[in-house]
């Protein structure tokens, strides 16, 4: 992963500020946390299905 000093950050942030404006920070960091939850979420869903079939064909495949 990148390591960003904090001249970076700080550009970045200014940057954002431009283009959303002070009072829509608060809306568009919660949006973006929304976001990644709900990834996290579905990936983590996906994960589950994935060793529940694994576990069902372990399972078929000791009864043969």
């Amino acid at each position: 992963m990148p390591q960003f000093s904090f001249t970076e950050i700080l550009l970045i942030l200014v940057v954002v500020m431009i283009l959303f404006g002070a009072g829509r920070l608060p809306e568009v960091g919660r949006s973006l946390g929304e976001g990644i939850r709900n990834f996290k979420k579905a990936f983590s869903g996906e994960e589950e299905k994935v060793k529940e079939v694994k576990g069902q064909e372990v399972k078929e495949g000791d009864k043969s």
